[in-house]
Order: structure tokens, then C-alpha cells, then sequence
């Protein structure tokens, strides 16, 4: 396979390297990812993150793998492996099931890079058709807020909602971005700030708790988030959090916008209750981690809950921003998702 590099992943003299996103914005780590618990791990660990990533990632892995002489059981048992690093993410499924066809082609190595290949090259063309859709829908001196990271840091092209305010930004459309912090793991105060900081757009970074304040004073025209899922009734998985920006934005009359590729979408799950979701380690509520070290301030031994993502039911969301084209309520109510 020849090189190829995007934001978070490079493929240099047949193997794959990730950036490590834990290790952000103060340093900028390329890890190695040349074997499946390597590249597992850091899906775990988040050190790869974003659906559209994680589903690019396991792609390539798995081509460079059968150039590199693994036959095709062990391939197999590669694949199935890296389906189970992200049980919510259904990107990840869903390239796998392209990448699970070319691994029973007769030629077996160049199916699988051709088709990783294409993925990627896929996933910067739906960016970019997203970011057409949804700057439509940015009026002027809009003052945007967003949750969790949703930039070139998490697919290979410019992103999902950070790439609609990108192109909004770029068409004098995006006063100020208002950031989520996005606890516990900081995603938005450790990566969106710094992505929205390299692309010269002006953003302030807020705690979560704070959305609720900003909106009773009206300085937030539109709330902007991604997705990990979305149901075929329309329901959609995404980060913690983004279910309760959801209320707030219906509670205020503020539009609460979807920006997904459709390989986001899966339309054998008929509703949010069917979307698995993944618990994680108590140490990410605890206390924090990152290039700085370690710190714990809970009590040891606290009981601690935390879900990955929330569910947002779709009567409350706005438009779905599909690489298709917006999708509305109505549609969705009419059973658009499920005839995919």
C-alpha cells in the first residue's frame, strides 16, 4: 500500500501509525498500530477515537496485514476482534462488513487494500458533502455551539460538525464557536479547542454546565454535534452529553443539528433502546489523566457510572446533515432512515 496520511492516521512503509489523541494538544505522539491488540488498545484507551476514524483505522490494519503475508483465518479473526473494540460505534461495523466481502475475494490482498483505500478516499468526500449541506443552514454571525470533536482529528477529510462550521467560518457565517468542555475525558477542551485554534476560527471554551446559562441569554443560535449511530427511527447515539444539550436546545427554541455520514446510520436498529451502550473504566470520573500525569480527587473506591454515549430521541432534533443532504423531521417521521 502506498503512503498515505490524514490528520490522526499514516500509513508509512507498510504499517500504520495513529496520532495519539490522548496526548493532545500538548504533544503530538505517532504511535505505532502495527498488529490488532496494538491498534485495539488504542481504541480502548481513546487514543483513536471518533466513529469515522476508528472504522478508517481497523480498515487499513487489516489490508496491511494480508500484504504483509497474514493469511486470510487469521485475517478473519482480525477483523472480528477489531468489530468488538467499539461496540457503539457503527462505522466500525460497517466498514468491516465491506472489508469482511474483499477478504473472500480470490485475491485477497489487493481486495482488501483497494477497499480500505476506498473507504478512506469515501470518508473525505462525505465530509466534504456534509460541510456543503450543513453550512446551508448557518446564518449569518451565527454563534455555534458544539459538543465532544467531530474535526479532521476523528475522519480523514474535515470532519463531520466541525467541518459544516469550517465551511460556514469560511463564508463569514461564524461569529464564535462556544466549545464543551465534554467531560470526563475533555475531548472538546483538549481537541476541538485546539482544532478551531489552527483553523483561525474563534471559538470560547465552556464547562458542559454552562450551556444551559448561555442559551436563557440567547448567545447560542444553534447547537452542532455529530454522531456514533443513528437508529432507523431516527434516535441517535453520540457522545455523553449530547442528549442534554438536545432538552436545553428544544427547551430555548434553539435548532439542534445531526452532522453524520450515512455510514453512520443503521437501519437494523429500529430505535435508541436497541443502540449498545459502552461502559467505561470509573478511573475517566475519578480523576484525569493525560501528558501531564495522573490525578485522582474522588474518594478511592467510589461507585461510579459511565456510559460512553446518551441517546438523543429524534423529536428533538432539528435536521439530520447526511453527505445525502438534510434530512427533516418529516422525513424521518415518514420512514426516510428505514428504506436505506
Amino acid at each position: 500500500m502506498h503512503n498515505l496520511k490524514t490528520t490522526s492516521l499514516h500509513v508509512r512503509d507498510n504499517q500504520l501509525w495513529i496520532l495519539d489523541q490522548q496526548a493532545l494538544p500538548q504533544q503530538q505522539n505517532w504511535l505505532p498500530a502495527h498488529t490488532v491488540d496494538q491498534l485495539a488498545g488504542h481504541i480502548h484507551a481513546l487514543r483513536v477515537r471518533g466513529a469515522p476514524l476508528i472504522g478508517l483505522s481497523a480498515s487499513l490494519l487489516l489490508a496491511l496485514l494480508a500484504e504483509n503475508g497474514q493469511p486470510r483465518a487469521q485475517l478473519g479473526q482480525a477483523l472480528e476482534i477489531l468489530r468488538a473494540s467499539r461496540p457503539t460505534a457503527v462505522n466500525l461495523m460497517n466498514n468491516l462488513d465491506r472489508m469482511k466481502l474483499a477478504l473472500a475475494a480470490d485475491n485477497v490482498v489487493d481486495a482488501l487494500s483497494v477497499e480500505a483505500l476506498r473507504l478512506v478516499e469515501e470518508d473525505k468526500i462525505l465530509c466534504e458533502k456534509i460541510a456543503i449541506a450543513g453550512s446551508a443552514l448557518v446564518k449569518p454571525d451565527s454563534r455555534l455551539l458544539t459538543h465532544c470533536n467531530t474535526g479532521g482529528l476523528a475522519t480523514a477529510g474535515v470532519g463531520t460538525a466541525i467541518g459544516v462550521i469550517r465551511r460556514a467560518f469560511e463564508q463569514g457565517n461564524v461569529a464564535n464557536v462556544w466549545v464543551d468542555e465534554t467531560r470526563p475525558l475533555l475531548q472538546g477542551g483538549r481537541l476541538t479547542a485546539w482544532e478551531l485554534g489552527e483553523l483561525g476560527i474563534p471559538y470560547q471554551l465552556i464547562c458542559d454546565s454552562m450551556a444551559a446559562s448561555l442559551m436563557a441569554k440567547t448567545q447560542v443560535d444553534a447547537v452542532w454535534v455529530g454522531a456514533d449511530r443513528i437508529a432507523a427511527n431516527g434516535d441517535v447515539a453520540n457522545k455523553i452529553g449530547t442528549y442534554s444539550l438536545a432538552v436545553l436546545a428544544n427547551y430555548h427554541g434553539i435548532p439542534f443539528y445531526v452532522a453524520a455520514p450515512q455510514t453512520t446510520l443503521d437501519t437494523h436498529c429500529p430505535n435508541g433502546e436497541a443502540i449498545p451502550i459502552e461502559q467505561r473504566a470509573a478511573s475517566e470520573v475519578t480523576g484525569v489523566a493525560g501528558s501531564f500525569g495522573a490525578v485522582q480527587w474522588a474518594p478511592e473506591n467510589a461507585a461510579v457510572y459511565n456510559p460512553a454515549f446518551d441517546v438523543t430521541p429524534a423529536e428533538l432534533i432539528s435536521g439530520w446533515v447526511l453527505d445525502s443532504g438534510v434530512v427533516t423531521p418529516e422525513q424521518v417521521r415518514d420512514g426516510v432512515f428505514k428504506r436505506r
